[in-house]
């Protein structure tokens, strides 16, 4: 009688290993690090903090803009490090690096320290923001990698979560400091750190195995990702309308904690029935003998080696590149006309985004909306942010199977929607930032996962992890130029004139404030000129790499992972 329950624990016990060794339970921890990647796009909710505490200028806000989002983009340290270093050594990393910047800007802007130098306020932004690099190559790299064929669907989840983070975690510090955007800063500290740390050993590459019901739980996860962000949304308009207590903002929080868990349960019930199967005799199926070509005698070998010795290492680089989809180097792919392309469109279109996104509180502050107002809307800039991720990573998936649609065209439509919200902000009307919140927010998350996977569609997975961070090195160089050269001084010039006709100058106020419809209509002029000459550009890359879509791009990875299934069903019928 006794051995049964002993019997039925270690079953259990063997289970749970099973589930926490697993990719589903691996990708699991991936949402939840993802979720808590994305506290550069809260920047718009505390860096008025940041303006009033320091006593900053429009233009010195944007260059800690520019810096926060050099940071963000500026990932081949985390690239590099995952080629040479385990991925819990990369998270380890990320993770002290995102403690380190913020806790040093919070205790700074509370004044618990004398204030910083300009500079060294721009180092801690850029060290915090760019330990999202470091979650970013831990988490999606590792999980593209284990799900290669659903690359899109992936991508588009990892970085729906991302997209998310921003209302998620404006619920919970709303639940655990109250209105207080000083104290975001603190949570933005602690928080991703503290997940990190809890997965880091959870996070690895596994062999890719072949599951015919794969597609479907993403689609459950896309469920489960939706109802959690019309949730987020719906709670942020609610909490602009209505007076919470303290008890209600900690039920809200709870409640978005559960949605972000369910997917647990999903991946679970899917390791239950792998552990059931793993029991069942399997049989094999047919072993396939691929004929070869003849080989090449001893002498012609010889021949080809001596001559290729002969060869210039730049033949390698510019002129014996591989197929697109094959395994391009580092400087393959980088010095490619495909990746310069790509490096174009990035810089005008992340770049404009990321300046919109940026100056979203200040945009709301000179149109005269109240503070309330603006964090509405960068929350819901925030969940469109998620659906525009979502949308890029299922739809474009699903049109690229079903009917050959590449993504580098998607790309090009999502650059156009963009300009439509950036010229809302330069001829505003009632309303008009509540819909350029939402088109921004949706093509600004849109853009991220079409880029990643364009880039491990053409240049392969060998160097994903410092491929697709040198990838979005243009968007720092475009929020560089677009925000600080361009958007911050035109503000300032429109302030400067509201002072002048008040009789005052510079010296006499100690925030310099814009206040009209004026203050960003030249700069969102440029900015919407920008980004359309970026949709044109992207044609480029879809009239080259439209070969390359209509054919089979993940062949070579559906049969690697019915090879890996003959070979786990041939060991366990042993």
């Amino acid at each position: 009688m006794g051995e049964v329950p002993m019997g039925k624990g270690h079953e259990i016990l063997q289970f749970t290993n099973h589930v926490v060794q697993g990719r589903w339970f691996s990708l699991f921890a991936s949402f939840l690090i993802m979720a808590g990647a994305g506290a550069t796009y809260l920047f718009g909710t505390y860096s008025k903090e940041i303006k009033a505490s320091l006593g900053y200028d429009q233009t010195t806000l944007n260059l800690l803009g520019f810096f926060k989002d050099l940071g963000a983009n500026v990932g081949v340290l985390s690239g590099l490090l995952a080629e040479v270093t385990p991925t819990w050594f990369v998270l380890l990393v990320g993770a002290a690096m995102n403690f380190s910047g913020y806790f040093m800007i919070w205790i700074s802007v509370v004044g618990k320290v004398s204030k910083p130098k300009v500079w060294l306020m721009c180092m801690y932004i850029c060290l915090g923001a760019n330990s999202q690099n470091f979650a970013n190559t831990g988490a999606l790299v590792t999980s593209v990698r284990n799900f290669p064929e659903s690359r899109g669907n992936m991508i588009g989840l990892l970085k729906g979560f991302t997209g998310l983070s921003g209302a998620i975690m404006t619920q919970l510090y709303l639940a655990v400091y109250g209105n207080d955007a000083k104290s975001l800063i603190l949570l933005i500290a602690w928080l991703p750190a503290a997940i990190s740390v809890v997965f880091v050993y959870t996070i690895r590459e596994m062999r890719v195995v072949k599951q015919p019901n794969q597609l479907r739980i993403f689609y459950y996860c896309l469920g489960i990702a939706i109802v959690l962000a019309l949730f987020l949304m719906v709670m942020t308009l609610v909490e602009r309308a209505v007076s919470f207590s303290h008890a209600a903002y900690v039920g809200t929080a709870a409640t978005a904690c559960a949605l972000l868990f369910l997917p647990l349960l999903v991946f679970v019930r899917e390791e239950l029935g792998v552990f059931n199967r793993k029991n069942l005799p399997i049989d094999p199926p047919p072993r396939v003998i691929t004929e070869h070509p003849p080989t090449l005698e001893k002498e012609d070998k010889s021949i080809i080696t001596s001559e290729t010795k002969k060869c210039f290492w730049f033949n390698d680089i510019f002129l014996n590149k591989p197929e697109r989809g094959e395994d391009y180097s580092i400087l393959q792919a980088l010095l490619s006309t495909d990746m310069l392309i790509l490096f174009l469109a990035t810089f005008c279109g992340l770049g404009t985004s990321l300046t919109a996104v940026d100056n979203l509180g200040q945009i709301g502050e000179s149109l005269g909306y109240p503070t309330t107002t603006i964090k509405s809307f960068v929350s819901l800039l925030s969940i469109w942010n998620f659906f525009g991720r979502i949308f890029s990573g299922f739809v474009s998936e699903a049109l690229l199977v079903k009917y050959k649609f590449p993504r580098t065209l998607m790309m090009t439509l999502v650059l156009l929607l963009s300009c439509i919200g950036l010229l809302l902000i330069a001829f505003p009307f009632s309303g008009s930032v509540y819909i350029a919140s939402v088109i921004i927010g949706f093509s600004f998350g849109a853009q991220l996962p079409l880029l990643f996977s364009i880039i491990s569609e053409l240049f392969g997975l060998k160097y994903y992890s410092t491929l697709f961070n040198c990838g979005q090195l243009a968007s720092p160089l475009g929020s560089y130029i677009l925000n600080v050269k361009v958007t911050g001084p035109l503000y300032d010039r429109e302030a400067l004139k509201d002072l002048a006709k008040k009789g005052l100058t510079r010296s006499s106020v100690k925030e310099l404030t814009c206040i009209g419809n004026q203050c960003y209509r030249q700069a969102f002029i440029i900015l919407a000129s920008v980004a359309f000459f970026g949709a044109l550009s992207s044609l480029i890359l879809v009239a080259r790499t439209r070969k390359f879509y209509k054919s089979d791009i993940y062949k070579k990875f559906r049969e690697q992972a019915e090879a890996t299934e003959a070979e786990l069903a041939s060991t366990n019928n042993k």
